[in-house]
Formats: structure tokens, C-alpha cells, sequence
């Protein structure tokens, strides 16, 4: 595939660029040695710093940022890096939404006076269809070809997207539906390590649009999650600007104990990093326990990177690197570039060279301390070791709901009658790139349910099982180990190669079971083997949510509850009436061993992915057009151009204060993306259900919110509808209700927004700590925007979220250190002041002074580099980067008076 690149290869300092051959290949590289300081940087650093020295220019890249990464002091204030990412990964539901945006830049390009060619991918891009497809049928032999029709028939106007994009877009690759999960593929197949290209070697480096994009940092890859609106910048050739990050080296020491997994390994390790507040950190892991986990282990744990709070959590590359990418199949020559480059540039890890880095602070974790454990039931970072599950449980209920233990009489469909009771487990998925990328894990549950199966074990009738690894592979080796057919018989039958569950789309419980949990309004549980478990992420009604290993998933399934002890009480009975116990059926550490050195390797992965982006007879039938401009259709209800790229004007327009402006919404503490932009399912009653309705669509075809991504007309109506949001204007009432103030009128967000926009009114949304927490969800910005919201005051932000706000020009505002809207008096009924945004035309202020009401405060401007600023001058980073393209901006200005050495955290 050919790319049209930037220049790779720039002007170098004088024995800092040179030949370097391996196993008779000439190649050119950029060594760092040289430069004082380089040989005690973290690994990450030197990542970064050969980035730099690659791409310097002496505009944007200078000789004088080179050599201040490579005398990075820890205890200085943070300077900004531009980083040129090697790739950019992306999935369906963020990434068809950046391909829209592209599409209608180069309409806004052509407008402008430029040429729309020039909007093109300028580095290589993967989409892989990942996020679309439901978890409709289960427990069947055809769940996955019946999955895979619906999935199919629902989103073909988003996949004829796709195979215009293809052909329109030089250097994108789609990865067809159903195929797998774009963080497992990355992981096994298509990552790097190392890339060689027109005879330049240099590290593999990734940015995605999923804040999961860290999973390939166990196998030495750097990279993490942006928002979508940072990838089309990235796709088009712009740097992404970044501060350089905290970097704090974590040595693991001990072994874990028989019987604790990958699962319960990074379960502890998010609940105890959270606590030790490494937010927007870089993690390096170090130490003696590398020697315990593999590679696949150390995936899981670097994919939870997000859940723990930290930018990247990289692993360095060693002999297990090798290892892996030899047994997922990756050529020869390759592990030989990866060798031979990590020993020359210093990515290879020495523990000796480890002693020396230059962190920010170092933790040590002592691997042989973790026990088996779940999450929840809310929380990635609310563990609980197994053995107080069930005590923990019933605590969660007694405080959420109070009152007696409540139960439902439930008839099954053969007849049987049931009772269930607070804490009966409806859905239990088996799902997620985090674990079903480790072999381990998944043959260790295949293993356990062959047990289950043996001893006699039926599964319960009312939980809804899934199994939707990965990628293909994870079904040929758990074929090939004779282990598929039972966890089938215990209901883990394949339902897709997709996320599913984990990203919500569980599909629809028994009607009868759903009807009888409702009308009991019984505490039911979802048990998954993901990574997030947010209130009402996974199913409506599943309100609490766990977090397992693969085999605790099955276990669970066959308890049918939450309320049980598994470590002391029996699962259930097997032939026989006699009853089972979970040790009864766990594995022995030396069966997963032998069961993964026997089905694991190059074979299965060849297998796996040999038609990797071929895709089924319906994919191959879609059309692909041949047109440079994307042929919109006015009367789709899936795809239309977005408001924010086809209004940019050639000019940006004056930055001015905000006067008048009112809240909109005030939240607390932990909201996430999900609580603003919700994913879900579209309630026909809600504000974009009667817009789809009014288009003539049936509710059962309203499909999700993340699959009409590219409509903002259904995005914006379903702004902050998650049916478990709070509005601390509207106590006692959830989902998208607020009041508007100038009616006093109880109302939707949505009635509300329109209401404020016709008055000329603009908006602010107060919040809480961690604003934005969650998924790298770009419509929990651009929506607001879209509805006139010009800025976000909050306790503090996620990384990805914040970055998403100023990339849609929308003001991040932290409260003053210590204070909240609660110290400062505010009641979100004022009208408030934002003053000193017009001083962002010329410098880059610390605070912004607010009024509002009787509060005056100077609030912290979390706009955190030169290069955001920059973004925000233009209204935001797609206006930027249109005016860059289309020849109206110069490619590198800077206002002298900034200063890029603050950013609160």
C-alpha cells in the first residue's frame, strides 16, 4: 500500500543520523545517543526523542527541543512536545465518524479555494469494524451468522461509507465487521515493533480513538488513546501537541500465586494505581516479576491503562516481545529488525540501564500479593478479592435500594419454575479485548466449563451467556484444544468477533426474564470479562456490573448469582445431585500450560487471519464508489454532513468574553462519557427517538446512538439522556432533564438548548472531579458545542475528554485548587461572566476570571500547550487543520508571549 508520507528523514545533527545494517539490509536511523542526557531517559523518553530528532524542521521541531527532551529534568515544569505518531488505529464508532469529517473537509476545502485531494490520509491508518455488532442471539449453534445478518442489515449505510472510504482515501485499510477487535488485531497482527520504511528504521508508534489504544504498549509499542477530532488532525499530517508527561517507573517483583490470573492482576493493579494518582502519567514496568508474566499478560494489563488513569503504560522489549510476535506469526526478518534496533537505539530493556532512568517517581508492585478478585459493581477500580464478594454485594444493595431481599417467581421455557432474587446474574459475557487476547485466560475457561461439563453441570436458564472473543484465533486454538464445544454446552456459544458487552451492545435479555426483573425491580447483575463497568453501561437492566477473569465469567454463569461465596459454597449440582465446587473445577496451572503450548502459535494465528480483510459475501456486495467527494443522500438517517466542518468559515472569527451565559446542566462527581454522549439504546419518548419516529422509522430500527454517530441530529437530542445521569438542577429526576432558566420551565436538554440558542444565550455545564471519564468519546464534545456550550467547569478533567473540548472550542475551567461549586456558593441558576478569553488572541493565560451571581473566582485554563491554543484561535482543531490545507494559515505560528510550562493536572 502506498502512503502519501511527509518527509521521514530531516535534517539531523552531525553523527546523529546514520546507517545501521541488519542481517544484510542497509537502513538509515536517527540515533540519540549522542545527545547529553539521552542515555538516562526513560524508554518512553527516547521514544519521543527520536520522534523529535526525526521530524525536526526548525520551525516546529527545533535543534532547542531536542536537546530539552534530552535534558529532561522531572522536577521541571512541563514543556510542549509535537509527536509525529507512525499510525493511527481507529474502530467503527469513533472512526467512521473522523472519515465523515474528512469527507466534508474536502468539500469545505474545495469551497475555500484548496484542492480536496490534498485531504488525505499522510501516515497509515487501520479501521477496524469492531464496536457495530450485537449480541442479539446467544447460546445457539448460528448465533454468530444470525448476529452477524443483523448487524448487517442495520448498518449498511455506515458500511457503504466504508467501502466508499477505501478507495477514496489512499493509505486507509478497513478491517471488515466481525472480524475482531481493533486493540487484539493490533496486538497480534498488525503492530510493528519496529518500522522499516523507504530505507528509514524507526520505533512503531500508534495513536487511536479508543482510550484502550495502550494494549499494544505490552509488547514496547508506545502509544494511547486521542479523540477522534486529534486523529483527523493526525491522519492529515498535523503533530499532535503534548506536554511532556510525569514518567513513573513501576518495578513488579514476586510471582503470582496458582490460580490468580492476568484478570486479577490488573484488576489489583488499577484499584492500587488509582490510589497512587498517576493520572495523564506515562507508566514504565520494570522489574524482576517481568520475568512471571508474558506477554499476552502484560496486554491485559497495559489495555486497562485508561481504567487506572495513566496516558501509556509501557513494557520494554525483551526476549518475550520476541517470543510473541514469533508465535502470532510475524516474519523472521521482522523479529530480527525489532532485536537489532531496540539494542542500538536503547529500547531494549536492561535492568542495569532501568536503575539509571530519570523518572518522576517510582512505585514497586509485589505481584505475589494479588488473590483472585472481581470489580464492581460500578467501578474498574472497585475490587473486591472473591472470598468478600458476596458480603461486598449485599452491602452495594442494602445502600442503593434498602429494605427486605427481594425475589420474582420466573417460569423457564421448559416449564420449570424459578426463583430469582436480588444479585441473579442476567448477563454473563465472556467479551473484550482485554482478556480474550490472552490465551491463558481463555483456555483456562475453556477448561473449567469442560470440567463443568464433565461432572454434569447444566447452565442456569436465565442468564444470557456470551462468547465474543477478540479475533478469529481465540476460536482456533480453543478448537484446536478441544475446548470450544463445552463452553458451548454451557451456553458460551460465538456470538461475534466484536466487542458486544462490553461496549453495551448486549442485545435483548428473555422478554420474560426482563419482564419479571422489572416488575420485581430486582438488583440484577451483569458479570463480564471487560474493562469498564459503569452504571448502566452494559444493559438497562443489569444496574450492577462485575468485572471478571474469563473463567470467573463461567463460574459465575453456573451460580446464576452474585449473592453466593464461590470460594465455600457449591456453583451448583452436577449428575447426581451432587454438588460442585469451584476448586472442584478450576484448572491446574500445568493443563492451561500444556493446553496453550499445544494449540497456540503461528498456525493458528495463519488460520485466524487469513482472510482478514476479505469479509463476508454481504461486505464484498456493498458497493464501492469511485467518486473523490462523497455523494451525501439528504434522506439518509445514518450519514450526513456535520454542521461543525461545513459552517468553518475562511477566516476564524474574533474571540470574545462569554457574558450571560447559563448552565445547562451541573453534575458531580465521576461523570463519564457515557453520561453524556450515552451509547445505548434510543428510548422511542426521547427527544431523538420521536425525531426518528418523525422520519418515518420504527422503534425497532432505531438501532443505537453510537451506530448514528454520523447524524448530528440524533447525537445532539441524545446529549446527557443516559437514563443514570444526575442533574443536580432537577434533584430526583434522571437522564436528559434540566430546567430552563429562562422559562423556569422543566424541560429536555435538548428543548432546553434550542430555547437558550434562539435567545442568543450562551451555555456553560458545571461538574464535578474526573469530568469526562470513560470511553475517548468525541461526541460528548462536539455535541455540546453544537447546542452552544462554550465552556466546562469543573473539578478536573480526563485527559482525552479535555482534549476533545478544546478541539471543538469549547473552554476547559477548572475550579481554583481546593474549591467546588459547592465552597464557591454557585447553585447553577446564575448567569455567569467568563472575562480574559480575548486574551488567548496574543498569550496563553494561566485564569480566567468568572463571575457569577455573588462568586467571583479566577478559574485555571486547562488549555495546556502553545499548539491547543493555537487549535482554539481557530475554533477548534478541524478548522485549523482546514485553514492549514487549504493554504490560509501558516503551517507553524506561535505568540512569543506563550508560555508552555504550566498545566495543572
Amino acid at each position: 500500500m502506498a502512503y502519501s508520507t511527509r518527509q521521514e528523514g530531516g535534517p539531523a545533527p552531525s553523527g546523529l543520523r546514520h546507517s545501521l545494517s541488519i542481517a544484510g539490509d542497509l537502513f538509515q536511523i536517527f540515533g540519540i545517543h549522542a545527545l547529553p542526557g539521552a542515555d538516562t531517559l526513560p524508554y518512553s523518553m527516547r521514544v519521543l526523542l527520536e520522534n523529535l530528532l526525526r521530524h525536526e524542521d526548525g520551525d516546529r521541531v527545533t535543534r532547542a527541543d531536542i536537546h530539552a527532551l534530552a535534558s529532561w529534568d522531572p522536577a521541571a515544569p512541563p514543556r510542549e512536545i509535537l509527536f509525529h505518531p507512525a499510525r493511527v488505529m481507529m474502530q467503527d464508532y469513533s472512526g467512521i465518524p473522523c472519515l465523515v469529517e474528512l469527507a466534508a473537509m474536502r468539500e469545505a476545502c474545495a469551497r475555500l479555494g484548496g484542492d480536496p485531494g490534498a485531504v488525505t490520509p499522510r501516515v497509515p491508518a487501520d479501521l477496524v469494524v469492531d464496536h457495530s455488532v450485537m449480541a442479539d442471539v446467544s447460546g445457539v449453534p448460528d448465533a454468530f451468522a444470525r448476529n452477524a445478518a443483523l448487524d448487517h442489515e442495520r448498518n449498511r449505510e455506515r458500511y457503504e461509507l466504508l467501502r466508499w472510504a477505501e478507495q477514496a482515501f489512499e493509505g486507509l485499510r478497513v478491517v471488515p465487521p466481525n472480524t475482531g477487535i481493533v486493540h487484539q488485531l493490533n496486538l497480534e497482527l498488525l503492530a510493528h515493533v519496529v518500522i522499516a520504511r523507504d530505507g528509514i528504521i524507526y520505533p512503531d508508534t500508534v495513536v487511536g480513538t479508543d482510550s484502550h489504544t495502550p494494549m499494544v504498549n505490552g509488547i514496547g509499542v508506545l502509544g494511547w488513546g486521542v479523540g477522534g477530532l486529534e486523529a483527523s488532525a493526525a491522519l492529515l499530517g498535523q503533530p499532535l501537541s503534548l506536554l511532556t508527561p510525569p514518567v513513573i517507573g513501576c518495578e513488579l517483583t514476586g510471582h503470582p500465586a496458582d490460580g490468580v490470573t492476568a484478570t486479577d492482576i490488573v484488576l489489583t493493579l488499577t484499584q492500587w494505581l488509582r490510589e497512587h494518582d498517576v493520572i495523564g502519567a506515562f507508566l514504565e514496568f520494570s522489574g524482576p516479576g517481568l520475568a512471571a508474566l508474558s506477554a499476552a499478560d502484560r496486554a491485559t494489563i497495559a489495555n486497562m491503562c485508561p481504567e487506572f488513569g495513566s496516558t501509556a503504560a509501557l513494557f520494554p522489549i525483551d526476549d518475550e516481545v520476541v517470543r510473541y510476535l514469533r508465535a502470532t506469526g510475524r516474519p523472521e526478518r521482522q523479529l530480527r529488525l525489532v532485536r537489532s534496533y531496540a539494542l542500538e537505539l536503547g529500547l531494549w530493556h536492561n535492568p542495569a540501564d532501568v536503575a539509571r532512568f530519570r523518572y518522576t517517581g517510582r512505585l514497586s508492585f509485589d505481584l505475589s500479593s494479588v488473590v483472585t478478585c472481581v470489580a464492581g459493581p460500578r467501578r474498574p477500580q472497585d475490587r473486591v478479592p472473591l472470598s468478600a464478594a458476596r458480603p461486598a454485594f449485599q452491602q452495594a444493595v442494602a445502600e442503593a435500594h434498602g429494605g427486605p431481599r427481594r425475589s420474582a417467581r420466573w417460569v423457564s421455557p421448559d416449564g420449570a419454575c424459578h426463583e430469582l432474587a436480588d444479585g441473579v446474574i442476567v448477563i454473563a459475557a465472556i467479551t473484550s479485548c482485554t482478556n480474550t487476547a490472552n490465551p491463558a485466560l481463555m483456555m483456562t475457561a475453556g477448561l473449567l466449563a469442560k470440567k463443568a461439563v464433565e461432572l454434569g453441570m447444566q447452565p442456569r436458564p436465565w442468564v444470557k451467556s456470551t462468547l465474543a472473543p477478540g479475533s478469529p484465533v481465540v476460536m482456533e486454538y480453543l478448537a484446536g484444544a478441544g475446548l470450544q464445544a463445552y463452553l458451548a454446552k454451557l451456553g458460551f456459544a460465538l456470538v461475534a468477533y466484536g466487542c458486544t458487552t462490553c461496549i453495551g451492545n448486549s442485545g435483548p435479555l428473555t422478554a420474560s426474564v426482563s419482564r419479571a426483573v422489572r416488575d420485581a425491580d430486582l438488583a440484577c447483575v451483569a458479570v463480564l470479562s471487560g474493562n469498564r463497568n459503569f452504571e448502566g453501561r452494559v444493559h438497562p437492566d443489569a444496574r450492577m456490573n462485575y468485572l471478571a477473569s474469563p473463567p470467573l465469567v463461567v463460574a459465575y454463569a453456573l451460580a446464576g448469582t452474585m449473592d453466593i461465596d464461590l470460594t465455600a459454597e457449591p456453583l451448583g449440582t452436577g449428575a447426581g445431585a451432587r454438588p460442585v465446587y469451584l476448586a472442584d473445577i478450576w484448572p491446574d496451572p500445568r493443563e492451561v500450560a500444556q493446553a496453550v503450548q499445544s494449540a497456540v502459535g503461528p498456525a493458528a494465528h495463519g488460520r485466524g487471519y487469513a482472510r482478514l480483510l476479505r469479509g463476508d459475501e454481504r461486505w464484498r456486495a456493498l458497493p464501492a464508489g469511485q467518486d473523490t467527494l462523497y455523494p451525501w443522500s439528504a434522506t439518509s438517517s445514518y450519514v450526513q454532513p456535520p454542521p461543525y466542518v461545513t459552517s468553518i468559515p475562511a477566516d476564524p472569527p474574533p474571540l470574545r468574553d462569554i457574558l450571560g451565559a447559563r448552565v445547562l446542566v451541573s453534575l458531580g462527581d465521576s461523570v463519564t462519557t457515557d453520561h453524556i454522549s450515552p451509547a445505548g439504546s434510543i428510548d422511542p419518548r426521547s427527544p431523538a427517538g420521536e425525531y426518528l419516529s418523525g422520519l418515518g422509522i420504527p422503534p425497532e430500527r432505531f438501532n443505537s446512538y453510537a451506530a448514528r454517530r454520523c447524524n448530528h441530529e440524533v447525537l445532539v437530542r441524545g446529549l446527557f439522556a443516559n437514563p443514570n445521569l444526575r442533574n443536580l438542577l432537577v434533584p430526583g429526576t434522571r437522564g436528559g432533564r434540566t430546567v430552563n432558566h429562562l422559562t423556569g420551565e422543566v424541560t429536555t436538554v435538548y428543548a432546553a438548548a434550542v430555547a437558550y440558542r434562539q435567545a442568543g444565550v450562551p451555555l456553560v455545564v458545571l461538574g464535578g472531579n474526573d469530568y469526562g471519564m470513560g470511553s475517548s468519546r468525541d461526541w460528548a464534545a462536539k455535541g455540546p458545542a453544537l447546542l452552544g456550550v462554550r465552556a466546562v467547569l469543573a473539578g478536573g478533567f480526563e485527559r482525552i475528554h479535555r482534549s476533545n473540548l478544546v478541539a471543538m472550542g469549547i473552554l476547559p475551567l477548572q475550579f481554583p485548587p481546593g474549591a467546588d461549586a459547592q465552597s464557591l456558593g454557585l447553585t447553577g441558576t446564575e448567569a455567569f461572566d467568563i472575562l480574559g478569553v480575548g486574551e488567548l488572541a496574543r498569550c496563553l493565560p494561566r485564569t480566567l476570571r468568572v463571575r457569577a451571581g455573588d462568586s467571583c473566582f479566577d478559574a485555571v485554563l486547562r488549555i495546556d500547550t502553545p499548539g491547543e491554543a493555537e487549535h482554539f484561535r481557530h475554533g477548534g482543531t478541524l478548522p485549523f487543520t482546514l485553514r492549514a490545507l487549504s493554504r490560509s494559515v501558516p503551517a507553524g505560528t506561535r505568540c512569543p508571549a506563550e508560555q508552555a510550562t504550566r498545566a495543572p493536572r
